[in-house]
């Protein structure tokens, strides 16, 4: 049964529907409606600076809704990480889940919903719960990630207004799990952002694991299908109008990166057979 938590002060922002199965969810981090498709055992955490849809397999979110203002944020506190205490203990990863990971993957404990992005509030610690951390190259988590985090701060405070974000992981190959992580964690591929405005401006980004340090976030944009259909989520399940680009306001100017193309499954190969020959005997 899909399970909706709630903190005190967010519940004024859910709608009555938000608190049947099934129902639609509304918050205040979420433009144009939380996203759907997530599976139905999920747990759908809501608290006052950001909700998710934490994963009962992965012990980690499928997405994750915040939304920045300048009132919002502050310089980076400290980072004590800790389960996360709304969830069941088979249904959320520990600290001790991340021992000796960062040295053998590679990885920092990436935050989804960013710590700078909520400092200025009261709830910046609720950041540091590990169902909004994923393990995160060290490369990307330090490079391009955090410059596009950057650049969402920079516009909700030279624009001074609400900047929706919505966050998830892919896993579209099989990587090296956490080494205290159990039996069916596994690590991301990748992932994918859409920045937005409330005056239905958006934009998409997809990044991989592999991405180096130094990769312009620029050359990471690709449409809002293109990550509902790598996501296998309905981002914007109340849009009525396809989002115009907010490329230019987050510093992209040049054209946007064509989507990748799909892959195809190649032609089959087949042993020739030899035709009989026709005095061939019988």
């Amino acid at each position: 049964m899909k399970r909706i938590r709630t903190l005190a002060l967010a519940v004024a922002a859910l709608s009555s529907a938000a608190v049947a199965d099934d129902a639609e969810l509304h918050t205040f981090h979420c433009f144009l409606g939380c996203p759907v498709g997530a599976p139905a055992t999920n747990d759908t955490v809501v608290r006052e600076i950001y909700t998710l849809s934490s994963n009962d397999l992965t012990k980690m979110a499928d997405w994750v809704a915040y939304r920045v203002t300048k009132e919002s944020i502050g310089t980076s506190g400290d980072r004590e990480w800790r389960a996360d205490p709304w969830l069941g203990a088979d249904e959320t990863l520990n600290p001790p889940a991340y021992d000796a990971a960062s040295n053998s993957l590679h990885i920092d404990r990436g935050h989804q919903a960013p710590l700078a992005s909520f400092s200025g509030t009261p709830s910046a610690a609720d950041t540091n719960v590990l169902s909004n951390i994923t393990p995160q190259s060290s490369a990307l988590n330090q490079g391009p990630w955090v410059r596009l985090e950057d650049r969402e701060r920079e516009l909700a405070t030279r624009l001074a207004v609400p900047v929706y974000v919505l966050t998830g992981p892919l896993y579209e190959r099989m990587m090296r799990p956490l080494p205290n992580g159990g039996d069916y964690q596994r690590v991301p591929s990748g992932y994918w952002k859409v920045v937005a405005l409330a005056d239905g401006r958006a934009t998409a980004f997809v990044f991989d694991q592999s991405d180096p340090r130094t990769r312009d976030v620029c050359t990471a944009r690709v449409t809002i299908r293109h990550v509902e259909l790598r996501s296998r989520l309905q981002l914007f399940p109340d849009a009525t109008a396809a989002a115009m680009p907010l490329d230019t306001e987050l510093g992209c100017t040049s054209a946007a990166p064509a989507d990748p193309a799909p892959a195809e499954i190649p032609v089959e190969v087949r042993a020739k057979r030899n035709p009989k020959r026709a005095d061939a005997p019988r």
